[in-house]
Parts: C-alpha cells; structure tokens; sequence
C-alpha cells in the first residue's frame, strides 16, 4: 500500500511537467539601432514591419533603439570597441572603410549568394558595399542628389530649361539673380553634407580624392598627375565662380544642410543639388514648394551625383544568421515599398514619379566616397571650400593643400600608399 501512494505521489509530481509539454527555447533577442523619426511615416511602417517580422518569426525578438546621426557614430565606435554592440544598425556610407578596417562586420557574401532577392539590388549599390569580393553591408536606403529647381524663378527670368552644364549653371544663376533679385544657386560650406557636394563636383570633373594602389592601399594623386590637379582646381574654382557673379548667397559658406534645406523650401533661391527627403517640406511650406521640379545634376566633364549609400551594418556575432534573415525581410519589395518608396537600394521599387523615379534613375552616375578611414579627410575638404569662398584664396593652391592633407589623414590611419 505505501508503495502505491509513493508511486501515485511521484505521477502526480510528473503530471504538470507531462501537460505542459516540452520547455521552450528563449527567442533569441536581436538589438537594433536606427535613427529614424518615430513621428515620420517611415518608421511608422518600419516598426509595423518589424512586428510582422516577429509574428513570422516567433523566435526571433527585435529590440530597436533609436539614437540620432549626430550621436550614432561615436556611441557604435565605443560600444564596438567595448564588445557591447548591437547586431545591426543603421548608418552611414562615411563609415564604411573604418567599420572595416576594425574588422567587425560580418562576412555576408555567403548569405547573399543563397538570397534570391541579391539581384533586384542596384549593381553598383552591391559594389560600393563589397571589398576585395566579400559583401560587407547591405544597404539601407540610398540618398541621391538630383537638381530640384524653383520653376516659377526661372520663367521669371525667362529660362526655360534647368541647366545642363556647369557654364550654363553658372550663366543661369547669374541671369535669375539679375531679373529677380534672389540668387540663382544655393551650396553648403558646413557640415557633413559639404563634402558630399564636392565630392559630386569632384566626380563630374573626372578626378577622385583617393586611389586604390595596387598594394591594396590609398593615395591621394594630384600631386603626381598635373591633368588631375587642373581638374581639381576647375571644381573649387567653380565655386569662386559662382561666388564672383553673385549667383550662391555669399553666407552659403557658412551653410549646414538645415540652412541649404531651408532657404530653397522657402523660396530664397531657385536651385540646389538636393535629395528625395525635399518631399517632406512639401506639408510644411505648401506655397513655395508648389513649383519644385527635379532634373538630372549639371554636368562637369561627364555625369555624377553624389551616391549616398546608407548601410545596414550587421556586426559580428552570435546572432549572424537571425540578423539575416530580419535584414533581408527588411529589404523585401513589399517592406521597401512602403518604408523607402521613393530611396529604395532596390530596382524594382521606383516610388513616385517626382521624388522617386528622377532619384533612382540616377543611380547608374552614383558616386561615393572610397572604403577608408575618411578621419579628417571630409573637414579638409571643408576647409578649402572655405579658403577659396571666404578666405579668396586661389585654387590651384588650395588644390594642392588639400592633396597633401588627404595624404596626411590616409597615413594616420595606416592606409597610405607610399
């Protein structure tokens, strides 16, 4: 009898664990970094997709931590330094080369060779993300620059067509500031967006501020190429031009992009070189934006915009495969359409035939900067915008200067070519 209750006691004991069947493993948690808005509809619909990621992918839970640009750069360098960062972040094409060089993104060109969707990518987006064949980042959305012009401005001054060339941009501005009072073109000389202009204008004129050697390293070759050097200075000197006549605002050399962004939704000047996000001012200043056309860059020697390639950067870890599979989901036409309709990396994602179609089409002339520790490379080029706009300096001098400064910077960071 006493053996019976033990054995009833001990059934009981098991009965619990028997109805609750099998434990469940913990989902594996991904951390994720993004900068977006959350009042802005793009991060609305990429929240809503993220949570039809997990409904998808009950063992997989996303934990998204919003940090804005301006602070997102320093914090992923210390937390990767630290062994504490994320799976995967939103970031920008200027970090690309560093990430690299610190050796801590994964190795995704065996992920990509078994993902059918690899081939609806933009080729060239695909290229500017692969060093010495292995795919290092997926893109996020892209950011290029098209010419968005004031169409009521230039009738006022009796224009008919945007400019093509870089001539007809200077004699078109001169002509709108001399009929309406306002300047015909507007630039920045502060901040990140600068040297993402000039390095547009750089591309236009056949010329770039670093080579690959072949040792595998970098160098900046003005110096040792007087056709390159000349068509260096054309492009600062393109900017003195525009200062001389009047067609930039003379206080566009102290311009950050909030300035730049501004001033053309506002109607102060009839031109810029500008990206598809201009659609956002649209609500905000509904009468001055009302005649805002698109049309390809004026072109130097050949056609360039800068190409703005915002990566997904998917770090080394644990989590590689699940990381994945929600980057991917990410980039899934249906996730794109509605997220970037208008910036998508994807070809088969167009967005509206203003704001998205004249952006992508450009896509073939992309320009970016080269894989490297950029360090201070972009203040640099700040610097000799403002040596030849506020300083008068002349620039062929200041071509030169800035040669040797991308070469200092390159060699600080142990990728210059000797």
């Amino acid at each position: 009898m006493a053996i019976f209750r033990r054995q009833l006691l001990a059934m009981a004991a098991l009965f619990p664990l028997l109805a609750a069947g099998p434990a469940r493993a913990e989902p594996t948690t991904l951390t994720y970094w993004v900068a977006w808005d959350p009042l802005q509809a793009e991060a609305k619909a990429a929240q809503a997709a993220i949570a039809e990621f997990e409904t998808a992918n009950p063992d997989i839970k996303v934990k998204t931590q919003v940090i804005a640009y301006d602070a997102l750069h320093d914090k992923l360098v210390t937390a990767l330094a630290g062994g504490d960062a994320p799976d995967i972040a939103w970031g920008l094409s200027e970090w690309f080369g560093e990430f690299n060089k610190m050796g801590v993104l994964a190795d995704l060109s065996a992920h990509a060779k078994a993902w059918p969707d690899l081939g609806a990518l933009y080729p060239n987006v695909v290229r500017n993300l692969t060093i010495d064949g292995k795919l290092r980042a997926l893109p996020n959305y892209l950011g290029l620059r098209a010419l968005l012009y004031h169409a009521d401005m230039l009738k006022a001054a009796g224009i008919e067509a945007p400019p093509k060339s870089w001539d007809e941009l200077v004699q078109t501005s001169a002509a709108i500031q001399a009929k309406t009072g306002k300047p015909g073109f507007g630039i920045v000389g502060k901040g990140a967006r600068a040297p993402q202009e000039f390095i547009t204008y750089l591309g236009q004129n056949g010329v770039e501020i670093a080579k690959r050697m072949p040792d595998g390293k970098y160098r900046n070759t003005w110096a040792e190429a007087p056709e390159e050097l000349e068509r260096a200075t054309g492009v600062l000197a393109l900017y003195g031009r525009l200062l001389s006549v009047k067609a930039i605002p003379p206080q566009s050399a102290n311009w950050g992009w909030e300035d730049e962004d501004t001033n053309f939704a506002l109607g102060q000047y009839a031109m810029v070189m500008n990206g598809s996000w201009m659609k956002g001012r649209i609500d905000q200043h509904p009468v001055t934006m009302r005649d805002v056309a698109v049309a390809p860059p004026p072109a130097g020697r050949t056609a360039a915009t800068f190409f703005e390639i915002a990566p997904l950067y998917l770090f080394n870890g644990k989590h590689v495969d699940a990381t994945w599979k929600l980057a991917t989901f990410l980039l899934s036409r249906d996730v794109q359409a509605k997220v970037f309709p208008d910036r998508s990396p994807r070809s088969d994602v167009t967005g509206d035939p203003v704001w998205g179609k004249p952006f992508t089409d450009l896509v073939p002339v992309g320009i970016a900067f080269p894989p490297i520790v950029l360090g201070s490379i972009p203040r640099d080029m700040e610097t000799a915008l403002g040596r030849v706009l506020l300083k008068g300096e002349k620039p062929a001098a200041v071509a030169t200067w800035l040669a040797q400064a991308i070469n200092k910077s390159l060699k600080r960071s142990g990728q210059l070519s000797e």
